[in-house]
């Protein structure tokens, strides 16, 4: 079946309707190409004044190319294939006697936006779900279809690179401003206004909107060299040379510019080819993959919604979870503190989030003032009556939490979950003293709640199957993507966590420098170092967690001594200006003095690489136990919690994909050699059973 069906209107303005038979999502097929020639070859036939591209999905144009189709390659000559086919099918659109018009609502991203970009005019909704971009180099890729090539020659050279290398989505107003689209109106009119560009004629060349510095540097060679020489070095700054994409994807926008098209069209095939095969993007894909996997799981459509949400504490993490609920979900959030400057703290959080994207004009005035309204607080039970789900989000006390779950199943209903934001206690002990133990379950986020991706979701035994589902759901709308862990001390991401700060902390008292440390393991692939993130969770909060962890799963989590050192003298990390960083207005650097606190001589004799081994090693021999102990499913989900929840490198796929790549002899091997001076490195049972087997985790 075709994904194209095809009117004629009085005006001969041929309307085209995009919709791809039994998906939710218009995705470019390999039959794409194909549908696309016969359809132009009709409105020839017809000899039509002008074509419209509608989608007939309600709230996508074309979400992107289908990425299972970049599997299907299975050479580089397949992959250049793909890519020169979308090129091809797009040029031949620029060739028509008549005007085409996309007319976008909804998502318009990667090969969307491209078959978007080969029309003559863009028109798109004001709609808030109305957003586009080339967001390939996500998935370790460059837009292969002439993205880098029109892209830079409708919003200029620096804006398309911006966008390209990061990925970024930018809603109606943003690409009306930039030049991307040609209109941006209200979704009850975008097909008249598209008909009536249809109707227009063909286009005169149209240059970017640019500012007249940007014209100064992108109209010569010498101010043009200067752009992609900083880029890139901005590029290997961030990514320190483990992605190769952002590097590709700025050879083919020089390309669009110094070269004769058929060389740059070339460059862009070519780069495309060479990624789609590299272990990166398919590193980068199998995440993708994996997360679209885990949102067909824990489904119930017989659980009631979660409609109305409770935060008990109004703290960072409160402050955060009441953001997400009210932003993401867009559901009514009651806020409880024991005092009203807790309420307003968090309502404040919100809004200064709110603020910044006011300023960027991706929200009106009216939009934030919307939701700040779903936000409201008290010092009492008052509004809980009809909650569906209450959030704690308090400290780690055991007696407060019990007590909590107490208040919420007098002043709730039968229904309502009481969700723990736990980091540490056991969900078995916070329920043991409730009525209702089935509506009790963890639901632990990750700090800043706004930015990070992860949840882990921890059901106790007595948890009902209903209570996980609604749990998952709700915290799907929240934009979050939820792991199911059992219910052990640490759970999954801290559990994996500490023995790899741990270690670094060992190499800190051992002589090695902090900036060195933290350099070896950022380096490696990790956004921050292991010291510096300490520094942000705040060193007291680990040194909570840690005799936890050591109770209940032994002497391997015991965190250095030295360490209470650090919390007597008041240096908690970043809240209190001072950890084994200073911080200052100008920005962070080692505070020397930590040294002397810790009784350390400073006395380097490991590499950055022999560093890193150390902690990582650490992090992998946890991960596996976790594995074997059923703490996670599966592996899939030990990688993406490890992923999104403490920014294990994304190239390597996670740490147990690593281990498939490294061999799980070689990991055995390395362990057991650091065992000979530590014995708590000695490789775990069941990755010595893999190891002598021969087996792997994928």
């Amino acid at each position: 079946m075709s994904v194209f069906s095809y009117e004629l209107n009085d005006h001969r303005v041929a309307i085209v309707t995009i919709d791809v038979p039994g998906e939710k999502m218009n995705t470019l097929r390999d039959s794409f190409a194909g549908d696309l020639a016969e359809i132009i070859e009709k409105g020839r036939a017809d000899d039509v004044t002008g074509m419209v591209f509608v989608s007939g999905k309600a709230d996508n144009f074309i979400a992107g190319a289908d990425i299972k189709m970049l599997d299907s390659a299975k050479s580089r000559a397949d992959a250049l294939a793909l890519s020169e086919m979308c090129q091809k099918a797009f040029f031949e659109m620029k060739k028509l006697p008549f005007p085409t018009v996309a007319a976008i609502h909804g998502a318009a991203l990667g090969g969307g936006l491209e078959f978007a970009l080969a029309c003559d005019y863009r028109v798109c909704s004001t709609d808030n779900m109305t957003k586009l971009g080339l967001p390939e180099v996500q998935l370790g890729l460059l837009p292969g279809g002439g993205g880098t090539q029109r892209l830079p020659k409708l919003v200029g050279i620096q804006k398309a690179l911006e966008w390209m290398l990061t990925g970024k989505q930018v809603f109606a107003k943003q690409a009306k401003k930039a030049g991307l689209v040609d209109d941006a109106v209200p979704q009850s009119i975008l097909l008249d206004v598209a008909i009536r560009l249809a109707r227009a004629g063909k286009p005169k060349p149209r240059k970017p909107r640019l500012d007249k510095i940007s014209q100064l540097l992108e109209s010569n060679p010498f101010g043009r060299n200067i752009i992609f020489k900083k880029a890139e070095e901005n590029v290997l700054k961030k990514t320190g040379g483990h992605y190769p994409a952002p590097i590709a994807i700025i050879k083919a926008v020089r390309a669009s510019v110094e070269l004769d098209e058929l060389k740059a069209y070339k460059t862009e095939a070519e780069g495309f080819a060479d990624l789609v095969m590299s272990e990166v993007s398919v590193a980068l894909r199998g995440i993708f993959f994996a997360t679209t996997e885990m949102k067909k799981e824990w489904k119930s459509e017989d659980a009631p919604k979660t409609r109305r949400v409770a935060v008990l504490g109004g703290g960072l993490m409160g402050a955060g979870i009441a953001h997400v609920s009210a932003v993401k979900a867009s559901v009514p959030v009651r806020i409880k503190d024991v005092a009203h400057q807790g309420i307003g703290n968090a309502m404040n959080y919100s809004y200064k989030i709110l603020s910044k994207r006011m300023k960027r004009r991706i929200m009106s005035k009216a939009d934030v003032q919307l939701v700040m309204n779903r936000i409201t607080g008290a010092t009492d039970y008052s509004g809980f009556k009809h909650m569906d789900m209450v959030i704690e989000a308090v400290f780690e006390d055991l007696n407060l939490k019990q007590s909590m779950v107490a208040d919420i199943e007098r002043e709730c209903g039968e229904h309502t979950i009481f969700a723990s934001n736990t980091s540490s206690l056991p969900i078995g002990q916070i329920a043991e003293k409730a009525t209702r133990p089935e509506n009790v379950i963890g639901l632990h986020y990750f700090s800043p709640v706004e930015k990070m991706p992860l949840v882990e979701i921890i059901p106790h035994e007595g948890t009902s199957e209903a209570t996980i589902a609604r749990t998952v759901e709700f915290s799907r709308k929240q934009g979050k993507t939820p792991i199911v862990v059992k219910d052990k001390a640490g759970f999954y991401v801290n559990r994996i966590l500490a023995p790899y700060v741990n270690e670094a902390a060992n190499l800190l008292l051992a002589g090695e420098p902090i900036e060195k440390i933290d350099a070896a393991l950022v380096e490696f692939g990790f956004p921050v170092g292991p010291l510096a993130l300490l520094d942000e969770v705040g060193i007291d909060i680990g040194s909570k967690i840690a005799p936890i962890l050591e109770k209940e799963l032994g002497s391997r989590f015991k965190a250095p001594d030295a360490f209470s050192r650090l919390i007597d003298a008041k240096r908690l990390g970043r809240k209190t200006g001072r950890g084994f960083y200073k911080y200052e207005q100008k920005g962070k650097k080692v505070d020397e003095s930590v040294y002397e606190l810790l009784g350390v001589t400073v006395a380097p004799r490991l590499n950055k690489q022999e560093i890193a081994s150390r902690c990582v090693a650490q992090m992998l021999n946890e991960a596996a136990r976790c594995l074997d102990e059923g703490i996670i499913a599966s592996a899939r989900d030990g990688d993406i919690g490890a992923i999104f929840g403490i920014g294990f490198p994304p190239f390597l796929g996670g740490p147990f994909s690593y281990m498939d790549k490294r061999g799980i002899s070689k990991v055995c091997s390395e362990l057991s050699t650091f065992a000979t001076d530590n014995p708590v490195f000695s490789p775990a049972e069941p990755l010595m059973a893999m190891a002598e087997n021969g087996k792997q985790y994928y």
